[in-house]
């Protein structure tokens, strides 16, 4: 057990090496790709690990043990070359001081770590699936939203409570694909019938929606998951019960 958790453990991080750091930099740096899908490509990598964590780790407190040691290992690196010139030369980060990535790294792996925690290690192993599929809603939802909404938003939301930038056309689209990324995750991955999909998305993807409309400065890492996560299991539980 032992060997297959390191084994789990350094397949983890060589993912994270590949798919977020070396296949974004090759992006940017050799095919010229823009900025906003490089880091829209790094946000969907970061959130598709949530089935390495799931799936290769014998103990829910062993996977978090995972997550957080990826942010041990790599929250000091990046404190340490985000001032350099070849940071900003390869890597995507929009501040200006840096800081964007690591703070980005701490909050995923925070959202990570308190959904396994609830959704496994507390209501046990048969709700787990509850969290791929809200990692999902919110991964695909955003990344949808941002890029949709950079390139195609015209009508923009003006009020206190809601970043500078976002776009009617971006929430719909977040409302659009995380539904859709419910529908399926709930159906592959948590096999569960295709009516319990379809009345668990519609339900959630407004959610997610709203949630990652009034989430300021990348907080929809946490909010939009855990939202989703807590609307997910009590309809499942209820439509059960009903018999539905």
């Amino acid at each position: 057990m032992l060997q297959n958790d390191l084994t789990g453990a350094a397949v983890l991080v060589i993912y994270y090496l590949i798919f977020t750091i070396f296949l974004p930099t090759a992006f940017k740096f050799w095919l010229n790709v823009a900025t906003e899908l490089i880091r829209k490509i790094q946000h969907v990598a970061y959130s598709l690990s949530i089935f390495l964590l799931l799936e290769l780790f014998s103990a829910w407190y062993i996977a978090i043990l995972a997550a957080f040691s990826l942010v041990v290992l790599g929250y000091p690196v990046l404190v340490f070359v985000e001032k350099s010139v070849w940071y900003r030369k390869h890597f995507v980060d929009r501040e200006k001081k840096g800081g964007e990535l690591r703070r980005q790294l701490l909050y995923v792996q925070l959202s990570f770590a308190l959904l396994i925690s609830i959704f496994w290690g507390f209501f046990g192993i048969d709700w787990r699936y509850v969290i791929a599929v809200a990692i999902m809603a919110w991964g695909f939802g955003d990344a949808a939203a941002a890029l949709i909404g950079t390139a195609y938003g015209r009508n923009r939301i003006l009020h206190r409570f809601i970043d500078v930038g976002k776009t009617f056309e971006g929430t719909i689209a977040m409302f659009v694909f995380s539904g859709l990324a419910t529908f399926l995750t709930l159906l592959i991955y948590g096999n569960q019938p295709l009516h319990i999909c379809f009345l668990v998305s519609i339900i959630v993807a407004p959610v997610s929606a709203i949630i990652e409309l009034f989430s300021r400065r990348g907080f929809d890492t946490l909010t939009v998951p855990l939202s989703a996560a807590f609307t997910i299991m009590p309809l499942i539980y209820l439509i059960y019960f009903l018999g539905w």
